[in-house]
């Protein structure tokens, strides 16, 4: 019983837990503040974790030999936690489940999240390693929001700047996602848009993507004015000390200063949630 737990956890750990739950929570917490009832909430949450699992879990059996040439004792393949073998099976079972989970949206809606995590997988199968690197994490991300919108009774368009604020804070994701791995990804042939304008190139890709994302939220919602202003000030405020703390190598604090500004993002789309279908 003590095998099987420590083993479930590191599946769990395999499947890049933190932005599988952060991007989850962000879309059912989005889905409520529409107008989306509990069953369209949970709709909602099941279709996006199970995509997010299929991804995570899709990238650590793919790199796993990679990730073993680089020495990435963080994840659990390397140290054998547990196997590549049991990742591919999880991986098929997250993406079949996602299938039901995601048309129970509606037909429109489905299709749409299907499309977003097909986009994510065509980042690990490959996409990874050109200049379009950063494609898939904007399209994926743009098209988020506009599954849950599509998921309301008939199926009403998002605002414009909704798909375009998720579509900036995916992008600034992705610059950001990869700066602790930018060494040891090109020593094993990973040669993306951040590897190829670098380190530097790619905090201020990030950074400038991020902020963008949060003045035009500010700016094209219904926020107090203390709000609006406050927001990309707070935002700016935690990308500078996340990048500062980044500096060391392997450090995630970059990271997970991207996942608090989506969270603080997420704070005003809910106060404005209620005038998106408006």
């Amino acid at each position: 019983m003590r095998d099987f737990a420590v083993r479930a956890v590191a599946l769990v750990r395999a499947s890049h837990p933190e932005p599988a739950v952060v991007v989850t929570v962000v879309a059912a917490v989005l889905a409520a503040s529409v107008g989306r009832d509990g069953a369209g909430v949970l709709a909602v949450a099941v279709a996006v974790l199970a995509g997010q699992l299929s991804v995570g879990w899709l990238n650590d059996f793919l790199d796993a030999e990679r990730d073993r040439l680089a020495g990435r004792r963080d994840k659990p393949v390397v140290t054998h936690a547990v196997s590549r073998r049991a990742l591919a099976p999880a991986t098929v079972v997250a993406a079949v489940v996602c299938v039901p989970a995601s048309l129970a949206s509606g037909l429109a809606a489905g299709m749409v999240h299907l499309l977003a995590v097909a986009s994510a997988w065509s980042y690990n199968l490959g996409v990874k390693s050109t200049p379009l690197s950063v494609l898939p994490y904007a399209l994926s991300f743009g098209l988020l929001p506009t599954f849950v919108v599509l998921g309301l009774p008939g199926s009403p368009p998002p605002p414009w700047w909704l798909p375009a604020v998720g579509a900036l804070l995916g992008a600034g994701a992705h610059f950001t996602n990869v700066l602790p791995d930018l060494a040891a990804d090109a020593a094993t042939g990973v040669r993306g848009l951040p590897h190829r304008i670098g380190a530097v190139g790619s905090r201020i890709a990030a950074a400038a993507l991020l902020l963008t994302a949060s003045v035009l939220l500010a700016v094209t919602t219904t926020a107090e004015p203390l709000v609006a202003v406050g927001l990309p000030a707070v935002a700016a405020a935690v990308l500078v000390t996340g990048f500062l703390r980044g500096r060391r190598d392997g450090s995630r604090a970059p990271f997970r200063a991207v996942l608090v500004v989506a969270l603080l993002d997420l704070v005003l789309l809910l106060a404005a949630g209620h005038t998106i279908v408006a």
